[in-house]
Formats: C-alpha cells, structure tokens, sequence
C-alpha cells in the first residue's frame, strides 16, 4: 500500500461522499412533501451552472468578465418567447409581431437556440471587447450589462418592457436542471483536460509564453467566451422556467454581483468550486432570511434588521478576498474529477480500495488513542 495516498485519494470515499450521499439527498427532496426544499435545490443547481460558466472565463482563460447576467437575460427571454403559446403570447405582449406569436417549440429546442443566439452575441461582441485585458475588460463588460438591461426595457413589443413575461410553464425540474448541471461540468471537464482546455490555461499562465508557441490569444479567448456565454444562456432558461415571471431588472448588477460572488467564494480557478459556491450563496441566504424578522440572542432581543442575508453574504465575500484568495476549494479538481473520473468508478472493484479504507480508519483510531492518553 503506498502510504503517501491520501484519503480523498481513495475510490470509495470519492463515490461516497461525492456520488452517493448527494444522489441520496436529492432523492429524498425529490420524493419528499415539500416543494419549498425543490426549489432551493433547483436554485442551487441553476448557481452552480452559472457559476461553472464564469469560472470557465475567468479562473481557467484568465479573461476578467462581469457580463454572466447578460447571457443568462438572454437565454431567458429567448427561450420563454420560443416556448411560450401563441395564445400567451398575444395576451401578455402588446404589439408582439406575427411571426414571433406564432412560432413555438419544445422547451429543449428553445434552450438550444437561446444559447446559440447568445453565442452569437458572444461572438460579436467578444471580437471587440476581448483586446482589452483585466479591469478594463471588467468594466467593458459591466457597460454590456447596461446596454442589454436598456434594450430589454425598450423593445416592448418583443420583451414588454419593464412589465417582463410570465406564464411560462415550469420545465425547470429537479431532475432536469441536476442532469443539465451534471451534463455541463462533465462536457467542461472534458474540455479541461483537452489540447483546447491547455491552451486555456497557458493563456491564462503566461500569455507570452503561450503566444510564442503558436497559441492564438484571440482564437481561445473568443471560443471560451462563447462557450461560457452558451451556458450562461441555459442557466437563464431554466431560471426563467423556474421562476416562470421574468423581468429585465433581474438582470442587472445585482445578479452580476451573485454569479460573482459564487464564484470567487468556491474558487474560481477549478470548476470544482463552483458547487461549494453556489451550495453556500444558495442555502446561506435562506438560513440568514428568518433572522431579518428579529430573534432572540441569550436572552437579547434583537430587532429586526432588514438585508441581513446580504450583509453576511458581503462581508463572507471581503474575508475569502483577503484570507482565503482561492476559495473555498482552492485549486482542487476533488469534486469533479471524483464524478467524471473512471478510477472512481474501476476502482470500487479492488480489494485494494477497501483495504486502503481500512488502512486510514486504523490510523485515524491511532491518532485518536494518542492524543486521549496524552
């Protein structure tokens, strides 16, 4: 047995912790009576799409981008226009033109093509903006998130202005959205570990370096905006799909600052910190909001306080800046990698597994004994 291995290492423990008892989690939500907690989960697997999508920019291409909000606005208008019936659309949209009330899809193909047209947005817009490098590409991409937001709420007759759309029907499932985020950390993991995922990260590295060997800086950085922007894209589908009402206010900096947040708190840099990012900005704000009515404190009554899930969620932002720079996850591929790669899976066939197990109970017991007899 090599000695050196680590716990996490280990095949048994990654299906565990990993596979089996989140599968058993959302199993148990799934079937359960509450359709609060489904929706919470929902939410959560929606972040962490999102938050997969930026990470894929900003933490492994190096490219500086705030205009997540943007695409996911996208996907959700264009999605609930294509997937909406006609009927719906003529009652909840002024003047919508003809051919847009009439044309309606499955609700698969409407999240195919609103992620396609974000692409196309990406493209367009990537070609221009993508020559500016760190803040000034932030701050380039804060703009977009303006100009979209002043778009949606001007085109009334396609997006009804600041009114919104609602009506849409409620595709966006447990299991819908959990097979879509499985299938989009495994399509980026892929990726990742690709010629395409390397140069990526050689960008990101040393640019220099990375352009002397041939590496398109443009090429890579376009393909990764894109592709983020396409995610982006379905994440907002299913949002709008969840929620079934959207507005273009949703869109805005205060979902920029979300997706944001989600990210750096996981870690931006693997696509692993995604899931604890979203896990803690999904549920942390949840817990937090029974508190902003007033409670109890020792005794103490404390009065209530409006926005302070907001507030927590802030500081909890400025203290992984400063103390923790890589998230909470750092540069750990743990999650990930124990889903998608196959000695999790082979590896549960080996005695060896289940001896290595037994190996780390032994030596955990030990250490255990030492410090009580000392």
């Amino acid at each position: 047995m090599n000695e050196s291995r680590k716990l996490t290492d280990n095949s048994l423990f990654r299906f565990v912790t990993v596979i089996l008892i989140p599968a058993a989690i959302l199993a148990g939500v799934q079937f359960g009576v509450s359709t609060y907690y489904a929706t919470v989960f929902i939410l959560f697997m929606i972040n962490l799409i999102l938050a997969a999508g930026l990470n894929l920019t900003n933490g492994i291409t190096g490219i500086f981008s705030l205009g997540m909000a943007v695409f996911m606005g996208i996907g959700a208008y264009v999605s609930s226009l294509l997937s909406l019936p006609p009927e719906v659309k003529r009652v909840r949209i002024m003047d919508i033109p003809g051919w847009l009330a009439d044309l309606q899809m499955p609700f698969l193909f409407a999240v195919i093509i609103a992620g396609i047209v974000a692409m196309i947005v990406a493209a367009i817009v990537g070609f221009v903006i993508l020559r500016a490098k760190g803040h000034y590409l932030a701050v380039i991409t804060l703009g977009l998130v303006i100009v979209i937001k002043n778009l949606l709420d001007n085109i009334t007759n396609i997006t009804n202005g600041a009114k919104g759309i609602s009506g849409m029907e409620q595709y966006s499932t447990l299991p819908v959205v959990t097979f879509t985020a499985l299938l989009i950390l495994f399509l980026l993991y892929r990726m990742q570990h690709s010629a395409f995922g390397r140069s990526m990260r050689a960008l990101r590295d040393d640019e220099s370096a990375a352009v002397s060997l041939g590496i398109s800086y443009l090429r890579i950085r376009l393909m990764s905006f894109m592709i983020s922007a396409f995610i982006g894209a379905v994440g907002g589908a299913l949002w709008a799909h969840m929620m079934r009402a959207i507005a273009p206010s949703m869109f805005y900096f205060d979902e920029t600052f979300n997706i944001l947040e989600i990210s750096v708190i996981g870690g931006m840099s693997t696509l692993s910190g995604a899931v604890p990012g979203a896990l803690i900005m999904t549920f942390l704000p949840q817990v937090l909001s029974g508190f902003e009515t007033g409670f109890s404190l020792f005794g103490l009554q404390i009065p209530q306080i409006t926005g302070l899930s907001a507030m927590i969620t802030s500081i909890l932002f400025i203290l992984v800046i400063t103390i923790r720079k890589g998230g909470v996850i750092r540069s750990s591929e743990f999650i990930v990698s124990s889903l998608f790669d196959a000695k999790t899976w082979t590896g549960l066939g080996k005695k060896e597994t289940y001896q290595e197990i037994g190996y780390f109970i032994r030596k955990g017991l030990g250490k255990k004994n030492r410090r009580e007899t000392t």
